[in-house]
């Protein structure tokens, strides 16, 4: 037969690639996505007691909430605020982030969020598609529905809607005025590459001619069994539904800086 050789690169905004520490495109989407919600948030001026769930792409890794909420964090640091005005930073913050690699206590979460309602006006909640969805799969079940699947038998996400089941369970009990429901996947998955992202671009694409040149074949990745190194990696190796590593230190520290933990 013909010997052929092919050569990949790791193309997924969810970041959820195994063993590969980084996948091209989605540092620009969590960069993008911070954007979306930077004009989002400010529709919190509009109504008082308002809660705004901002739905994110990651149906079983929640890397790209993480980061989205992350960077959206960064560019309210080189903004100005008013607190005499009721323009404060803290309205305009991240009050919480769910992902599924986390569980949720709704009654724990509940409580806290009340307080920040009460205390801002408002409440902002970064969502991964996927978090919850164990939990909202037994709430629809108990109910005697029937859990929309597709062909493989996995949850349709897009049908159970999670951004308004969340929005449903938490607005009764942080006494919301107004329920703000926005996904950000489409606009920050078709945006153009971003520096980040194009360095690595431009290096895994060159890495990759030159093994294909070699008759070499794999993926071209950041390889988390190398220390994070740019390499071919075995294809037998490569997998998805990688998680999120939730204990890394930029996203324990976040929650403790919105007093998630």
């Amino acid at each position: 037969g013909t010997k052929l050789t092919v050569v990949g690169l790791p193309k997924t905004v969810d970041n959820d690639v195994v063993p590969v520490k980084q996948t091209l495109g989605a540092w620009t989407a969590a960069e993008q996505g911070a954007i979306f919600f930077e004009n989002i948030a400010n529709e919190n001026t509009t109504s008082r007691r308002q809660l705004i769930v901002h739905e994110v792409m990651g149906r079983h890794c929640g890397w790209l909430t993480a980061a989205t909420a992350y960077e959206y964090r960064k560019l309210l640091e080189s903004r100005n605020f008013l607190p005499g005005l009721f323009i404060s930073k803290q309205r305009w913050d991240v009050h919480a982030v769910y992902v599924p690699e986390m569980d949720i206590d709704f009654q724990k979460e509940s409580a806290r969020l009340r307080k920040c309602m009460d205390e801002n006006d408002c409440v902002n909640i970064f969502l991964s598609e996927g978090a919850g969805r164990d939990t909202i799969v037994r709430e629809i079940e108990s109910q005697g529905k029937e859990v929309p699947r597709d062909a493989f038998g996995h949850v349709r996400l897009d049908e159970i809607n999670p951004g308004q089941w969340f929005a449903d369970q938490f607005a009764e009990a942080l006494g919301a005025d107004k329920t703000l429901i926005q996904k950000s996947g489409y606009f920050a998955r078709s945006a153009k590459p971003g520096e980040r992202d194009l360095d690595l671009i431009k290096k895994s694409a060159f890495m990759a001619v030159e093994f294909a040149l070699k008759e070499k074949s794999g993926l071209i990745g950041l390889d988390d069994n190398n220390d994070g190194k740019l390499g071919l990696i075995d294809l037998q190796l490569i997998k998805g539904g990688k998680e999120f590593d939730t204990s890394q230190s930029w996203f324990q520290n976040m929650l403790i800086e919105i007093g998630q933990k």
